[in-house]
């Protein structure tokens, strides 16, 4: 195995660790990732919920507020997230004190992610009975009372399809954050891969990001499918 991957993999072993190698690009990904996801899905599920309920024919309607709030989540998702990596710089250096390496790039993901995750949850509560609904506000519950016991009770497994697709694609953006300056995978990939011409750190670092999207996707699948049995 040593004498193939030496042979094979010369660069890859030569990265594998060390300040800027392999082992740290992952720790890189998965904290970028993961903090970015927690923060993000918090984020989304508010601000899907809130487009809900505040509908036409939501339990709350609020014509403006709903329109607003639509309008400002169709805005953030419009934006290139290479360009809102730059456009917030200074508001990311407010909120986390620096703009470039991993903990530079949480404020971008989670502000290039949550408006896409919040139209997921929108789009997923929607399909909720809406006759379990009416029978919730019929027995007197509050709003809150069916926003918890209803919508994201019955919506449970389409939350999580969301959210892992979520996830998935902001891995994407992870990787994307790394090749300018975020660190992870992204940054093995094009600062050590592609302009060191070490193909080979290039395509491994691809594998790499290929399986934890896999793990994410297959631990999602099974989460659905305890939840619908």
């Amino acid at each position: 195995m040593t004498h193939f991957l030496n042979t094979y993999l010369p660069n890859v072993v030569a990265n594998w660790e060390g300040d800027n190698g392999f082992v740290v690009a992952i720790q890189q990904t998965l904290y970028m990732t993961f903090v970015s996801a927690i923060f993000a899905g918090i984020i989304g599920i508010i601000l899907g919920i809130l487009l809900v309920v505040t509908t036409d024919d939501g339990i709350t309607p609020h014509k403006v507020f709903y329109t607003t709030l639509d309008k400002l989540v169709n805005l953030f998702r419009s934006i290139p997230f290479i360009i809102l990596l730059a456009v917030i710089g200074p508001f990311t250096k407010l909120i986390v004190g620096q703009t470039i390496g991993p903990t530079g790039a949480l404020v971008p993901l989670v502000i290039g992610t949550a408006p896409f995750f919040a139209r997921q949850v929108q789009l997923a509560l929607v399909e909720v009975d809406q006759g379990v609904i009416e029978a919730a506000e019929a027995m007197g519950l509050s709003p809150i009372q069916i926003i918890f016991r209803v919508y994201l009770k019955e919506g449970l497994p389409e939350l999580i399809r969301s959210g892992t697709l979520t996830t998935i694609s902001l891995i994407g953006l992870t990787a994307m954050a790394g090749a300018v300056g975020g660190g992870g995978l992204g940054n093995m990939a094009i600062s050590v891969g592609y302009q060191r011409f070490e193909n080979d750190v290039t395509i491994v670092s691809m594998l790499l990001i290929l399986v934890l999207v896999f793990v994410i996707q297959g631990l999602g699948d099974f989460a659905v499918r305890k939840l619908e049995h």
